[in-house]
């Protein structure tokens, strides 16, 4: 069982950032690389090869399930455990987002105490079924 420790996070709302990144990196102790946009995430993953993303669905330009479909197009994150992040939760939301190729919806507002454990477990779960995995 691999450990989790660098997530890619894509979030457009500095302040949303801010809070998300203390909340990773204080409280759940990830090594995190923070873009501002679809395209800083395209740019910059590669090099920083992330083992899981977190992606914020509503942004400008490209929002959350394109950059999802680009990035995919990049052979090493094909398999890459993906997380979007969003207030629009309905039920056929979320089975729109894992049609995609999500592995879970985390609902926003999130709770900084509690997102690393929420991010943990659906690690294991993805590392537990490699080939539920998009």
């Amino acid at each position: 069982m691999t450990e989790l420790k660098r997530i890619l996070y894509v979030e457009d709302e500095e302040d949303i950032r801010t809070i998300a990144q203390l909340a990773l990196e204080a409280v759940g102790g990830f090594e995190l690389k923070t873009c501002g946009s679809g395209q800083q995430a395209l740019d910059e993953a590669p090099a920083f090869a992330p083992q899981l993303i977190l992606l914020d669905v509503m942004m400008p330009g490209m929002d959350g399930p394109a950059t999802l479909r680009a990035l995919r197009q990049i052979p090493q994150f094909q398999a890459t455990p993906v997380l979007f992040m969003t207030a629009k939760v309905q039920p056929d939301e979320i089975e729109e987002y894992k049609a995609l190729g999500a592995a879970d919806v985390i609902a926003k507002p999130f709770d900084p105490m509690t997102l690393s454990d929420q991010i943990r477990s659906v690690w294991l779960r993805c590392e537990a079924e490699p080939a539920g995995r998009m």
